[in-house]
Order: structure tokens, then sequence, then C-alpha cells
């Protein structure tokens, strides 16, 4: 009676083992499909859906998806000068990032202040805006660094910042580079001016917070901050003018 509850046990055992191995290979053939498949929808547009049926505000949000070659050279390059300068140096972490925040955010810890930096590359806030929720936590981050090394090693980094480029918030309801050239400049993505480019990226770091239509002072001064950077990081310039 002993030796069969043990052989059932094993067959479970073996069988759950078998589910979670398929479930797994399951989700990085999707992870792998999504290298060549156009994103229109991600977990923090459907979070802002659900904010606004709560506010009986309507649900409607402004997205495109644009491919590499239908992006402005300067919005591609503006991005990763002024979010990730390390973008291609790194596997989808900075280090030097990651050790400089904890020894600031270290510093205001020790002084009261409730001032944080982070450290997220490009890499990382793809993988959370394509496949996590915005919310803070250990649980979440320990999954965001999964999903990380994951498109880090089945996309690349043209394809991450491309993707990037098209789901990312850039304003109220409105998500990727197409819909922000349109809704801000009447223009398409690719037909972006540099002052123009600079300015929507100087927008990332807080979307619902700063404003492309009314820029404030330090809007300004951080556009012409990534307008030198564009202007002097060459390796950049030639990665995202490639076809």
């Amino acid at each position: 009676m002993a030796r069969r509850t043990k052989h059932k046990s094993r067959s479970l055992f073996f069988g759950l083992l078998k589910m979670a191995l398929l479930a797994w290979l399951l989700q990085l053939v999707l992870i792998l499909a999504l290298r060549w498949i156009p994103i229109y929808i991600t977990p923090l547009i459907l979070i802002r859906g659900i904010e606004k049926i709560k506010k009986n505000q309507p649900i409607g949000y402004y997205k495109t998806w644009k491919p590499w070659t239908e992006l402005s050279p300067f919005l591609k390059s503006g991005v990763l000068c002024a979010e990730d300068q390390n973008f291609l140096k790194h596997n989808g972490f900075d280090q030097g990032a990651i050790k400089k925040a904890f020894e600031y955010n270290k510093k205001q810890e020790s002084m009261g202040s409730n001032r944080r930096r982070g450290a997220s590359t490009v890499s990382q806030q793809t993988a959370k805006n394509v496949f996590l929720w915005p919310t803070r936590s250990w649980f979440r981050k320990g999954l965001e660094v999964y999903f990380t090394l994951c498109i880090e090693t089945l996309w690349g980094k043209k394809r991450i910042l491309e993707v990037y480029l098209n789901i990312a918030e850039m304003g109220p309801s409105i998500y990727g580079a197409e819909a922000a050239a349109q809704q801000y400049f009447k223009v398409s993505a690719n037909q972006l001016s540099k002052e123009q480019a600079a300015l929507i990226v100087s927008v990332l770091p807080s979307p619902l917070r700063y404003s492309v239509v009314n820029p404030g002072p330090y809007m300004r001064q951080r556009q012409q901050w990534v307008m030198q950077q564009i202007r002097f990081n060459a390796t950049i310039w030639e990665f995202v003018n490639q076809e």
C-alpha cells in the first residue's frame, strides 16, 4: 500500500514537472514570436483603461505601430542618449548605473528623504511594459529580470528598441512614437526633427507629469541636453541608422 502511494506521488510530481516545462517552453515560443509580431496592447494600456472606467472617462487611446525603418533616427538616438547610453554595451542591466542608484538612494534614506533614483535600462523598461504590470515589488522585479534576459537573448538590441518606441507611454493616452508624433506635431514618426524628437524624449521619465504641448524650463533644458547627446554620441548614431 505504501509502495503504491509512493508511486502515485512520484507520477504526480513528474506529471506536474512536465506541465511546468511545457508551459515554460510555450512562453519562450511566444516571446520569440514577438520578435516579429507587432504589439498593439500592453498591460499598462489595459490598466490605464480600467483607471479611466473607474473615473467615468473615455477609454480611448492613441497608438499606431511603426517598423524600425519608419522611426526617426533622432528619436531612436534621443531615447538611448537620454535613457540608456550603455544600451549597446550591457546585457540588459547596467551594473554601473545600478551601483550609483544604490549609493544615491542609501544616502537619501540616511537623510530622511523619499527621493529615489532608478537604474532601469531600455531593455528592462521594454520587458516591463510588454509583459508586466507597473507596481513595485520584489516578485515583479524578479520577473522583470527574467523577461529582460529573455528578450536580450531572443530579440536583440534593434528589436528591443523598436518595441520600446512603439509601446512606451509618451503622454496621457498616447503610446508609441507614431502616436506622439501625430498628436504633438501632426507629422509621422519618421519625419520628426531633432528638436521635436528631443522634446518627446524629455517626457519619458514621467510622461503624465511633464508636457510636450506646454514644456516648462525643465523640459526645455532637458531637450537641449538630449540634442547635445545626439550630436556627440557617434556610436549610438551609427547603430540607429542601420536598416
